[in-house]
Parts: C-alpha cells; structure tokens; sequence
C-alpha cells in the first residue's frame, strides 16, 4: 500500500460508514428495493478493478440460454450513450460498452441490454413483447435498487476482499460484511493446481456461512486465436512476429500464455477507448505483424486496424472442482423461481 493510499485512511473511515448507513436503510426496507417476478441473477464484486466478471457470465448465459430467453442486463461502462438501449444490428461497443457488446456478438440468441438504473432497465426488458424469462445483472452487487433472486460474489485468487480495506486506502466499494449477500462465492483467476488445503484455507479467511456455497474458478484460454475470417493454433505462432496488446485490468497473465521473449506488448487502460493516436501507434508498431488481443478490446479495435492483422484470444471460466454442483445450484433456482411465478 503506497504512501498516498495511508494518508487517504480517514476517507477510507468515512466512506465505509456512508455505504454501510446506505445499506443499512436498504436491508431494513428505508430505502426501497424491487423485486421483479423472474429469476434474476447478479454477479459482481466488492472491489474495484477486474475480477473476471465477463467469463462468468458467459457461463451462465451457456448454461440457460438452451432453455430459457436469458437478457443480459449491464451498466455499459464508458458507453458513450445514456439511458436504456436494446442490442441490435445497429449497435458497437461505443454505444453499449465493450462488454455488452461481446456478449451481444458472441451470443445471437439472446437480449443485451445496457442501463445504468437497473430497475428501469429490468422494466423496459419485460416490456418487450418477447421478454426474457431469466435476466443477469452484470457488476450489480453494490446496486440494492434492485434485488435480485441470486447473488453471485467474485474475489481474486491474490486479491481477497478478505484482505482488502475501504476505498480509497483499499479497493473495497464496500464493506466486507457485503458478503452475506452473496448465495455463492467464487475465487476467480485460481492456478490450475491449487490444492484442496490452499483451498480449505481460503475457505477459512473469507469466512464462509453455512447457507453459502464456495468455488475456485481459473482462467482457461483457447487453443485458436480468431480474427475476422480466419483462426490459428496458438501453437502455430509462437514464432510468427506478433504485437500483444490489451486494454484490461491485469493484462499479466493474458500476456505471459502468448508471450515470446522478443514480443512487443502494448498496455492500456482497462475498458480503453482507442483513438486515433492510439490507432497510429498500433499500425506503426504491428508492421508486418499480426495483432493479438483480447477479446473485449476487439470489439473497440475492430474496423480500425486491417482485419486480416487483427486477432483475439478468447477465455473461458473453467472450476477446479464442483462444476456440476454449481450448475445445479443455478439451474434448481432458475427452475423453482419459473415454476414459482
């Protein structure tokens, strides 16, 4: 923790209280809260900064969308639109957000919809004359406007809202009794071999309830790189001259699985919007070279850099252990709640 970050420690004091008194009133029905009469799942965090929020809802979109009409409901961080918008064939990521507007390509077959007040957003989805029977609410944790039927809480592996403290002297958005919320936990961004005792011992520091249920999740990235028309074996390119480059929130490992010593890597800040310098220095730099990246910032990257350069490296959430009892866990909701309307 740097210097700056301790001095900052009575603000960290004082916006603790603030969102604690927050929801303090929503939990004993001051503030208001709405349900909505459909399976609603949230899934978020108590920290700010990445932890893996995309994959896991691309999870939960493979898992139902087969049998239900599932919406995806985000805020659309840096959009540069307001208010409630519906995908369709006229949208991009400017005007969703990146994130939406993966999941709106990537998965044809469902409703992407951006707004920043939920409710109203949950309101216009059901107005929709084929509305969505199950709605998931990306980074709505901290959003008690809305409550949802189903909370999902993600921490990093390394980065344990355990250890964490209150902005901004940690990166907490609140504290960490939050939590309870929460009818599962997952530690997102595991190593593969993490051990049942690593594990048991993570168990004990979060401080699991009885009523919650505990997973460790990884990263797994694809074998292919995908660009507009055309895929490749990671494999078959390791020695090719490649430009890395991402615009995430711990580009780190993304880097290290593509990474050959002489590989140029370009950072830029999480949810980046390119412009036209950025564009210029990209080009300059992936002379005779093909472009790696990720998959959120293709989506801003596409049709401005040649699309026979441009590729992206997909990823998926992958659990260690309890995969089919977390599928259950979703599915038993889901069914119950539809059946219970």
């Amino acid at each position: 923790m740097n210097l700056l970050r301790k001095m900052l420690f009575p603000f960290a004091v004082l916006y603790g209280l603030i969102t604690s008194i927050r929801n303090f009133l929503f939990d004993k029905g001051i503030l208001k809260s709405y349900a909505f009469d459909l399976p609603v799942i949230a899934v978020g965090n108590l920290s700010v900064g990445g932890t893996g929020k995309t994959p896991q809802i691309e999870y939960l979109i493979r898992l139902l969308s087969d049998k239900y009409k599932v919406a995806t409901l985000s805020r659309g961080y840096k959009r540069q639109s307001e208010g409630f918008i519906l995908a369709d064939a006229s949208s991009n990521a400017l005007i969703l957000g990146d994130e939406p507007f993966q999941y709106f390509q990537k998965f044809p077959n469902i409703k992407v919809a951006v707004d920043a007040n939920r409710k109203n957003g949950i309101e216009q989805l059901l107005a929709q004359t084929d509305k969505p029977e199950v709605i998931l609410l990306d980074d709505a944790f901290q959003h008690r406007k809305v409550k949802a039927g189903f909370y999902i809480l993600l921490t990093s592996y390394g980065d344990l809202f355990s250890d964490d403290f209150m902005l901004p002297t940690g990166n907490l958005r609140e504290s960490r009794s939050g939590a309870e919320r929460a009818k599962v936990i997952i530690v997102t961004k595991c190593p593969s071999d993490l051990s049942v005792d690593a594990q048991n011992r993570i168990k004990s520091e979060l401080k699991i309830n009885k009523n919650q249920e505990l997973y460790f999740t990884t990263i797994e990235y694809d074998e292919l790189i995908y660009s507009e028309g055309k895929t490749l074996k990671v494999s078959d390119i390791e020695a090719a001259d490649k430009l890395l480059l991402a615009g995430i929130a711990k580009p780190e490992p993304f880097f290290d699985y593509l990474k050959a010593e002489k590989e140029d890597c370009l950072t830029f800040p999480d949810h980046h919007n390119f412009t036209d310098k950025d564009i210029l220095e990209i080009k300059n730099k992936s002379l005779n070279k093909i472009i790696i990246t990720t998959e959120k910032d293709y989506v801003r990257l596409k049709g401005s850099v040649p699309s026979d350069q441009l590729f992206y490296l997909p990823i998926k959430s992958k659990f260690l252990r309890g995969d089919e009892e977390f599928r259950k866990t979703i599915t038993n909701y889901v069914g119950t709640s539809t059946r219970n309307r």
